[in-house]
């Protein structure tokens, strides 16, 4: 089969099938094999290994990914592009195609029956307004994950390595480092992709820890606590936790809770590191002995 790196082969393919681009999909396919072996060298992937690639669109990146690992499950939410990936996939007999949304997907599951339950490796091309709900997904649902690879837009990939204080600091930017250490493999601008996206995007690696960097008694409340704080990104860290539905705190207890930091009473969320929250949720879990 050609390789689909190459952008002839890409407008042949979709020319053939009449491919029409779903917007609601976010589709941009990849057409830069620099890039494509960038992504599979950041992956780390081997001959051992089973790569989850989540939205797969022609088959660009699955064919590189098919000749570096052993396996290849390949999850597609758009059934028009079923078609075109049994043509363009027909010479890789380690590819397994699933045509469902992502979000539904028991990756526990294929991880059990496809790898002995050893930790798998995400790769994937995700549309800008997914990207948060796939990856947090992946990481709360406790899948063993080793790293996981993808092509976001720019800032949204800035905003996931970047401490307190700045502006692209926010909820994101503590859940992906509770869970992971990222790094910025590539930055990718427009012109590699069809059709041209608006904006630049660039390649993250999340390599999972092997335990959080701060011990919390209870995650979920200090991912509420989170929330809450950058809610309202204008108001002191007090506000934000006193006006959320989501703190079931007084107003007294919140406010020796952020006393204990050796904070001011003024402090905004944005001034507070994943250590600090972790700290704030321990305190409220320990007033409810």
């Amino acid at each position: 089969m050609a390789d689909l790196g190459n952008p002839k082969n890409t407008i042949e393919i979709i020319q053939k099938y009449q491919f029409a681009f779903q917007k609601k999909f976010g589709q941009n396919f990849l057409i830069d094999t620099h890039v494509l072996e960038k992504i599979i060298r950041a992956a780390g992937v081997t001959k051992d290994d089973l790569v989850l690639e989540i939205g797969p669109g022609i088959g660009t990146m699955t064919q590189y990914l098919a000749e570096a690992s052993r396996q290849v499950i390949a999850v597609e939410i758009d059934s028009n592009l079923i078609p075109i990936l049994k043509e363009t996939l027909a010479d890789y007999e380690n590819v397994l195609v699933i045509n469902q949304d992502i979000l539904k997907v028991d990756i526990n599951q294929l991880a059990k029956e496809y790898n002995g339950g050893r930790p798998i490796k995400v790769v994937a091309n995700l549309p800008y307004y997914i990207t948060t709900p796939i990856i947090m997904g992946l990481f709360e649902s406790h899948v063993p994950i080793d790293n996981i690879t993808v092509m976001v837009q720019k800032e949204v990939a800035d905003r996931m390595q970047v401490g307190p204080g700045s502006k692209d600091y926010g909820a994101l930017s503590l859940a992906v480092q509770y869970y992971a250490q990222p790094y910025i493999v590539a930055n990718v601008p427009p012109n590699c992709f069809i059709p041209r996206p608006n904006v630049g995007s660039a390649v993250i690696r999340l390599t999972r820890h092997e335990k959080p960097p701060v011990e919390v008694k209870d995650e979920k409340l200090m991912f509420r606590l989170i929330r809450a704080s950058f809610n309202q990104r204008r108001k002191t860290l007090q506000n934000g936790l006193n006006n959320s539905p989501e703190v079931p705190y007084t107003k007294e207890q919140i406010a020796a809770a952020i006393d204990s930091l050796g904070v001011s009473p003024s402090v905004r969320g944005e001034a507070l590191g994943l250590e600090q929250f972790a700290a704030l949720a321990n305190c409220f879990c320990d007033m409810e002995k």
